[in-house]
Order: C-alpha cells, then sequence, then structure tokens
C-alpha cells in the first residue's frame, strides 16, 4: 500500500490537465456519485475529464438521472490521462476490463473505504471508517478549493444515502456530511425515493418467490443462525441486474439469525454473493476466503457451482454449532 492524505490527492489532481475515473464493475450509487462528483469538481476547474466503468451491464436508470452523467464515456472510448482514479473499488480486480489501463497508467490514485482495500495505486487513499466514499470525495472537493454546488453534492448524496441504509448504520459524522449536503441544494426526499424506495412490479413479485424459498438454519455460523435466499438465473432474467441487490435488505430482517445472505445467479452455475452480519460476525473475513471483500458487515463475493454446493461452502466457511 502506498497510503496518501487528502491533501497530496487534492495536489496531485489540482496539477494535472485531464483526469480519467473508474467506477467498479456492476456500479452502485457510490461508485458512479463519488465519480461524477468529482468529475463535476474537476472540470470546474477546468480539467478535461472523463468517467467510465466496465462491464456488460447497462447503468441501472436511476443513476442516469444523476448531474454529470455527460462525463461517462465507453470503456472503450476512454482517453489517455495524466492521472486516472479509481474510486469505490476494493480491488483492482473489480474494475474488470479497465483493470490493464489502471494499472498501466502514468499515475494512477485509489480513493476507497473499504476495510479490505490493501491498496493497488500509486496514491492509496483509504479511509474504513468512512461510511461511503463519497464522504471521502467531498475532502478532496473541499481541498480543490471547489463551490460545493447542488450537483456535485446531489452526486455525494446518492452514495451517501445508500452506503448507509438511509441512514439506519450512519456513523455520526455522516450526519454533518448529509446537513452539508442538504444545505447545497440536494433534494433528499427525491433521490432517497428514487434511489432507495422504487421498484418495478417484477421485482415484488421476484421478492415474493424469493422469500417464500428462503431458509433459516440455527444451527448456522457457530449457533448465531443464518438466513439465505437464492434469485436463481430465471429470475434474474425477468429483472435488471441493479433490482437483485436490495434482496439482501429485505432477507436480512429476520430478527432469528446473525448473518443473511443471497446468491444471484448472474450466468448459469456463476453466483454473486451479497452478506450481512447484524453485531460481531465478520462476514468481510468469510468473503475473502471466498477471494472477495468488503466490510465486518456487509461483503460479498463470486462463486461458481450449483445452488446447493454454494450454499454449502458458505456453511462450512462460517461454521456450525
Amino acid at each position: 500500500m502506498n497510503p496518501a492524505s487528502s491533501e497530496s490527492v487534492a495536489e496531485l489532481l489540482g496539477r494535472a490537465d485531464s483526469v480519467s475515473i473508474i467506477s467498479h464493475v456492476r456500479p452502485d450509487p457510490d461508485t458512479i456519485g463519488s465519480a461524477l462528483g468529482l468529475g463535476l469538481a474537476l472540470s470546474g476547474l477546468g480539467k478535461r475529464v472523463h468517467c467510465s466503468f466496465s462491464g456488460p451491464e447497462a447503468l441501472p436508470g436511476p443513476l442516469r438521472e444523476l448531474p454529470g452523467a455527460h462525463l461517462l464515456v465507453d470503456a472503450a472510448d476512454l482517453p489517455d490521462a495524466d492521472v486516472v482514479v479509481s474510486v469505490d473499488a476494493a480491488t483492482s480486480g473489480r474494475l474488470g476490463d479497465l483493470e490493464s489501463l489502471f494499472q498501466s497508467t502514468r499515475t494512477s490514485v485509489c480513493i476507497d473505504h473499504h476495510v479490505s482495500n490493501t491498496g493497488f495505486a500509486d496514491l492509496d487513499l483509504i479511509d474504513s471508517e468512512a461510511d461511503c466514499t463519497a464522504s471521502i470525495i467531498l475532502r478532496v472537493v473541499d481541498l480543490l478549493g471547489v463551490e460545493l454546488t447542488a450537483d456535485i453534492a446531489t452526486c455525494l448524496y446518492a452514495g451517501l444515502v445508500t452506503d448507509t441504509g438511509s441512514f439506519k448504520w450512519a456513523r455520526p459524522a455522516s450526519f454533518g456530511v448529509a446537513a452539508r449536503l442538504l444545505e447545497a441544494g440536494v433534494d433528499g426526499s427525491h433521490w432517497s425515493r428514487v434511489l432507495l424506495d422504487a421498484h418495478p412490479y417484477s421485482w415484488l413479485r421476484m421478492v415474493s418467490k424469493v422469500l417464500a424459498d428462503s431458509v433459516l438454519d440455527t444451527a448456522a455460523a457457530r449457533g448465531r443462525g443464518l438466513v439465505y435466499g437464492i434469485v436463481d438465473a430465471e429470475m434474474m432474467s425477468t429483472i435488471n441486474w441493479d433490482e437483485s441487490e436490495s434482496v439482501i435488505d429485505v432477507v436480512r430482517t429476520a430478527r432469528e439469525a446473525e448473518v443473511a445472505a443471497v446468491f444471484k445467479e448472474v450466468a448459469v452455475g456463476r453466483w454473486a454473493v451479497s452478506l450481512r452480519s447484524k453485531t460481531d460476525v465478520d462476514v468481510m473475513t468469510v468473503a475473502r476466503s471466498f477471494g472477495g471483500g468488503g466490510h465486518m458487515h456487509a461483503a460479498g463475493y463470486s462463486d461458481s457451482g450449483s445452488a446447493a454446493e454454494i450454499v454449502e461452502r458458505l456453511l462450512a466457511a462460517l461454521g456450525s454449532e
């Protein structure tokens, strides 16, 4: 790791004429909001800025409405830049096809809040005490001397409100960040509704089936309990990929289980697994054992095989009574 301060990153970006900002694959509001918020700030300083992400999936509809979306270009069209910045990616592998570009660039910067991030750039600005990457970007924006416009604030609010679960698990500092962003002109009620409380009817039908077939294993996680649901390939085909991301927030509400998991079959036999815990079970350690990462209470990884096989592997990793 090459630890960097917010000041050193702001100084580097302030000197650059051109900056490319890369979000992780399957982009969520924190990675896109962070990229666009920083991109708008740098554009306001006269920098040539492009934002991008890798993967076949399209940007989720609500994120296309964020200010600064005009800065996004296809991964294949991302031009050379003086500095390339990765935002909200816990590993370089999360950059997908843009990983090689990031690793070969003249100067690279990683800005992230995942505790599992061990650093992979020339400058690593990693703060695992931050609830979201967007709050770290706000510090950099302040140090760049850029006015916190309503557009920049809106992008950063998207990351903050989603990564804190609408502030359900926010640290105290995040409320101060939220106040600043709202005072800058963010329509908080609109964006909370668009990003957290709006789903197509097909999502409701999918969730009802997942919940109906969900499993509670009270012996799992050394007796702390596991509740899990499976979104198979057939169900995934009825919704946009991003709609499956919120299923874990429903499953995790089962009070009898300390740990929750949702297995999403992104292609036949290929799974993305979301993990959550409530108190003292470290699901990041479990995710890292499968090559994934995240935080103590929220992590994820990828696996391959049948549904029965991947469930069995997770149960073994969690342990039982």
